[in-house]
């Protein structure tokens, strides 16, 4: 059957002064799910996190009205992103996301749940109308829902790949509905979606922190043969100035009652910082906001095991990615030392794709990964 196209448009625009919305605004637009006049109007309208989720809602409704499903789905999921999770509102903006999106590609992808601990892990697949020229799985990061990257999936598979993409420990379904929290040792999940599909030789792609866990489930999977890693840091906790990690580190070692009371006063101011801790303590089901910081201690080049990545290697970065500084770039190519080959590209502002993971020109990003593979 025919696939629903994806145009992927060219350019990061200021849609608002707060990079912090901005991006976001912009994320949507580039991966093909939204209406630039859509993303303009939103820009114009939001000044704060309510103004966000009131927004995204109203333009989700009002795309259903005009029966343009794809806006619409993408747009409750935009609405449910900056909902703190003990909003009661957050899941069901969730499940009206999942509703629609396969209301509108039951047809396109095959579904699967695959066993995992006490629930499973949800899989969609995206084969190509030829024979397939290799396997590709792929997952997202640390907050993402594999939905998002639908229209990846369709331009890979549009290009004679077969597409596997799963939701592992915290994220999306996982998490939501089995209760299953973060996990950094990626190759567990990794290996039991390898296992289920029968799959010995394959090209793993990991989006933004995702590119953390891919290269950590390569360390410990032969059977992943290429690694694609976008928009990640080899070491979390050093994203920081040098003086932000030793107060951070201080706080956390002497005075951890101090900090984590602080933090969950913080909790109600309902800004950034909030937003960005009751996150972290939803996603690793943690109830101190410390104990949640855990996770970002535990993601470094020690528990990554790069001496052990022995794969074919392509590392993405954007010159001027907000998230995660240029700096890191550099330290993560050094350490791949007993990579089989190791390739590298960072995206400039003459690219329109130096931001985090290429949003601003996806397109771009996807044919760089696609002309490596060849």
């Amino acid at each position: 059957m025919e696939k629903t196209p994806f145009n992927f448009p060219v350019g990061y625009h200021k849609f608002h002064p707060d990079q912090l919305f901005n991006y976001q605004l912009n994320r949507w637009y580039s991966w093909g799910y939204a209406r630039k006049e859509d993303m303009e109007y939103a820009g114009l309208k939001i000044n704060n996190f309510q103004d966000w989720k009131n927004t995204m809602i109203k333009l989700a409704q009002k795309a259903l009205q005009e029966d343009r499903l794809i806006n619409a789905a993408f747009y409750y999921r935009a609405a449910e992103f900056y909902t703190f999770p003990p909003d009661p509102d957050k899941e069901v903006l969730y499940d009206k996301f999942r509703d629609l999106f396969y209301n509108i590609f039951q047809k396109e992808v095959e579904r699967f749940k695959v066993p995992y601990r006490d629930g499973f892990l949800p899989v969609i697949k995206t084969s190509p109308g030829v024979m397939s020229k290799g396997t590709i799985v792929l997952h997202g990061g640390f907050d993402s829902y594999m939905e998002e990257f639908y229209s990846w999936m369709w331009y890979f598979s549009s290009q004679g790949y077969e597409v596997i993409c799963f939701e592992g420990p915290g994220q999306g379904l996982v998490r939501k509905k089995y209760g299953i929290p973060l996990d950094i040792e990626w190759e567990k999940p990794t290996s039991v979606i390898l296992d289920y599909f029968n799959l010995d030789e394959v090209t793993l792609i990991g989006i933004s922190m995702g590119g953390w866990f891919a290269l950590r489930g390569a360390a410990f999977e032969p059977r992943i043969k290429r690694v694609i890693a976008q928009g990640h840091a080899l070491d979390y906790m050093k994203t920081a100035n040098i003086l932000a990690q030793k107060m951070l580190i201080f706080f956390t070692k002497y005075f951890p009652d101090f900090s984590n009371k602080m933090a969950l006063k913080n909790l109600k101011k309902g800004d950034r910082q909030a937003w960005t801790t009751s996150n972290l303590m939803y996603i690793t089901d943690k109830k101190m906001p410390l104990d949640a910081m855990e996770i970002a201690f535990r993601m470094n080049e020690k528990n990554m095991h790069p001496e052990n990545i022995k794969q074919d290697v392509l590392l993405l970065s954007g010159r001027e990615d907000h998230f995660i500084g240029f700096k890191m770039h550099k330290k993560q190519v050094d350490v791949l030392v007993n990579a089989r080959s190791l390739s590298d590209r960072v995206f400039t502002t003459e690219d329109q794709a130096q931001n985090h993971c290429q949003v601003g020109n996806t397109k771009l990003a996807l044919d760089t990964m696609l002309e490596w593979l060849k």
